[in-house]
């Protein structure tokens, strides 16, 4: 016989039910100043005011847990990193330019070291760390061309019981010939990492083409209909993120109508389909995406950095879009979503619809688990999900601290949180209940 585990958390608790869109909606959060989480075997058994939660345990179970005090903190779910390169962590701040520079001049040769197994399997272990130390605990992770390169990431997830995605990156054309594959044996890789990974603990598997000017109409076709074999995959992609990029793509498909209807026609644009950028689309093309059950990855860091352009959340959202937060490192040049929703806010301004503090960190946590069609799991904290959470230090520096002495209210809070706020606010992180990081 079996004896569950049970695990109390207190602390100031913060969890979304829907977007709660540009007037903060009460119908789509839930906030408890005095709050509790009662977690059993690693899942949300029940989330509430902690007066009434600790009252409802069943006899014994108070005695048994083990209680996690963070009155004071701001008790959250995981942050959730819907894109991000991890083989890129060892050129971040590098001298940017434009995205075709960028590539040709940090992101391939970076790349190329992942030949070596032992710089991925390095390089994943720190990345996991960073993740961790700045309150993340699902990312959608692009790996290299090189398959252990997956085997490295998912292997240092699966030692931290971490909810991820990763996949190979599918590339047979316009890169070096270092980091080419094949159209049918970027296929045949895939299915073997598919096979040894995907359903595995956490673990999910992401079809993963670079973009559309590095496959060829062949390559995308089998990626494509491997996806459609396999319903519970994902795939990850970039979509419409720089004016030259799209200028290139007209040019290799030049029977297609838009970047969009190439990967439509090829079947990676629907459900669990998830394009990074989607900057420079037309209002159509949201509505189209949002349709098909596609998703994109705002990245408001990597797309400042290399002047990519504005994502126009507002009009992502309005037009039924989903969409997820992501740092996309390593054009985005750090590891933390609070950092990354501060630069969220500073586009959105440039777009003329500023982001309101509750629905920027409903996008760093429920909003990432419906873009990755992951929010039966994670994101939140009805009864049933895994219970990954965060403890956040409302007043982890001086200027923190002294703009909180005269904030009013939770949004005002958040707002200060929000725009001020780094790794040093990051008390404790907690995967499946468990302290996986603290401070």
């Amino acid at each position: 016989m079996t004896t569950t585990s049970h695990r109390l958390v207190r602390g100031q608790v913060l969890h979304f039910l829907a977007d709660p869109g540009p007037a903060d909606d009460p119908a789509a959060w839930a906030f408890f100043d005095d709050g509790g989480l009662w977690i059993a075997d690693g899942h949300i058994r029940a989330c509430g005011p902690w007066a009434s939660l600790s009252a409802a345990l069943p006899p014994g179970v108070r005695e048994a847990a083990t209680l996690h005090d963070y009155r004071g903190h701001l008790v959250l779910p995981g942050l959730i990193d819907c894109h991000l390169h991890y083989p890129q962590a060892g050129v971040i701040a590098s001298y940017g330019r434009q995205l075709l520079d960028w590539l040709n001049d940090y992101v391939f040769p970076a790349e190329a070291r992942f030949a070596d197994a032992s710089e991925a399997e390095r390089t994943a272990a720190f990345v996991v760390r960073r993740l961790l130390a700045h309150g993340t605990t699902t990312a959608s992770v692009f790996a290299t061309v090189h398959p252990h390169s997956v085997d490295a990431f998912f292997a240092a997830a699966e030692a931290r019981g971490l909810r991820m995605l990763c996949g190979k990156v599918l590339m047979d054309r316009n890169c070096p010939p270092e980091l080419r594959d094949t159209a049918a044996g970027g296929v045949k890789d895939s299915l073997r990492l598919i096979e040894r990974w995907h359903g595995r603990g956490r673990l999910r598997y992401s079809l993963t083409p670079r973009f559309a000017p590095t496959s060829s109409p062949e390559q995308l076709r089998l990626t494509g209909e491997l996806l459609a074999s396999r319903p519970g995959l994902h795939l990850q992609t970039h979509l419409a993120e720089n004016p030259c990029e799209l200028d290139w793509v007209k040019q290799l498909f030049p029977e297609r109508s838009s970047y969009l209807d190439v990967y439509q026609h090829y079947g990676l644009a629907g459900p669990r389909t998830l394009h990074a950028h989607c900057i420079h689309l037309s209002a159509a093309e949201r509505r189209s995406m949002a349709d098909s059950g596609a998703a994109a990855a705002f990245c408001p860091g990597s797309n400042l950095f290399l002047g990519s352009g504005f994502f126009d959340l507002a009009a992502s959202r309005e037009a039924g879009l989903r969409v997820g937060l992501a740092t996309d490192i390593g054009a985005g040049t750090g590891f933390g979503l609070l950092r990354t929703l501060a630069q969220a806010y500073e586009v959105s301004q440039a777009c003329r619809a500023p982001l309101p503090a509750l629905r920027g960190f409903y996008l760093a946590t429920l909003g990432g688990a419906q873009a990755l069609y992951l929010d039966d799991c994670i994101g939140s904290f009805q009864p049933g999900r895994e219970a990954d959470f965060i403890a956040l230090d409302w007043a982890a520096t001086p200027e923190l601290a002294w703009r909180m002495e005269r904030c009013q209210g939770l949004a005002e809070r958040l707002f200060a949180l929000m725009m001020l706020g780094d790794e040093r606010c990051v008390v404790a992180t907690h995967v499946m209940g468990e302290a996986a990081f603290v401070r």
